[in-house]
């Protein structure tokens, strides 16, 4: 069988492309095919010796100083790829790689972990600047593009609620992976500080966490795409805990943090209810205001957390048991 994988883009390292990478090992002759391609991001360096295809946006010389105002053009690169002679496509997205055409005799499969977050608003996150009129033909073609779809794996069960929602589609679950090899030979310490992980945007309210830290005196630490994995297992090795301020669709961070056995304080909403054990491996506040989280913050000083359970809850969630179950859901639906 013939397998193509499709990707948004590969410009910046981060949760999305670690279970792009899994997909990749998973099928390792699938070519990938992908937006734009940043070749000279050293964090992607693990996708070398993948055959990465491009699509015409890759040939605009400063593609990366218009990233985002390229943005309309995105559903048509991806339309104007050939799949002829696959078997089967697996999009793998929170945008618009889903857009791509395929023949009646070749299957897609959609691995979405959310539908766009900026066009429908979820998280709190609104648009780009484009105009609302803009983002109304977006939502358009977004639904319509789904229709093309044969069948969606949702990245965690806030995403299938999210896609039914959306999209009006049914959808089968298969969790994303923590690299536990990251962490097996690293000793935890507290290093006084708390830690958020992920891209700064602004739907994941880092500035809540910074704000809610400097009342209370303790250091918060920023953990974004630019930092190397050694430096960020020894970061989250020192934190007292994981804030999660924002609504996460799944959210890989808190599981890379109790692989470390620290704990998560998360907002109760998203996928961080599917990753963190109420008053087991975190707790949760159920505001976003600087109260509701320092009284979490506060609270935390006084429940016992076993780093153990925070080990054995991210071990659930290991690359075995991701390609263990793709692979038979796979199976189930062709």
């Amino acid at each position: 069988m013939r397998v193509a994988i499709v990707h948004d883009d590969l410009v910046q390292w981060g949760g999305a492309e670690r279970v792009l990478l899994g997909l990749s090992e998973i099928f390792p002759d699938a070519p990938i095919f992908t937006s734009v391609y940043d070749k000279k991001n050293p964090h992607l360096f693990p996708f070398a010796s993948k055959k990465i295809i491009t699509s015409f946006l890759q040939k605009i010389p400063v593609w990366k100083s218009l990233y985002k105002a390229l943005l309309p053009f995105y559903p048509i690169a991806f339309e104007q790829f050939d799949f002829s002679g696959f078997d089967l496509v697996i999009s793998h997205t929170t945008r618009f790689a889903k857009s791509i055409i395929t023949k009646p005799e070749t299957k897609h499969i959609c691995y979405c972990h959310t539908p766009p977050r900026f066009l429908w608003h979820f998280s709190g996150q609104g648009n780009y600047g484009f105009g609302e009129v803009l983002m109304t033909k977006l939502r358009l073609y977004d639904q319509v593009s789904a229709n093309r779809v044969d069948f969606f794996l949702a990245g965690s069960e806030n995403a299938k609620r999210r896609i039914k929602k959306v999209y009006g589609a049914d959808s089968k679950v298969v969790y994303p992976f923590v690299d536990l090899e990251r962490f097996k030979d690293t000793e935890s310490f507290d290093g006084g500080y708390f830690v958020v992980i992920g891209r700064p945007n602004k739907y994941k309210k880092f500035d809540l966490a910074g704000r809610v830290c400097k009342q209370l005196g303790v250091p918060l630490k920023v953990i974004d795409g630019k930092f190397d994995d050694g430096t960020v297992v020894k970061i989250l090795s020192g934190a007292i805990a994981l804030i999660i301020p924002g609504i996460e669709d799944f959210g890989l961070g808190s599981l890379e943090a109790q692989a470390l056995g620290k704990p998560a304080v998360a907002y109760r909403e998203g996928g961080a209810l599917e990753t963190v054990i109420s008053g087991e491996t975190g707790i949760f506040f159920d505001e976003q205001t600087e109260d509701s989280l320092k009284d979490a913050l506060i609270k935390l000083e006084s429940i016992n957390i076993n780093s153990e359970d925070c080990k054995q809850n991210a071990a659930r969630f290991s690359k075995e048991n991701f390609e263990k179950n793709f692979v038979q859901t796979l199976a189930d639906l062709l």
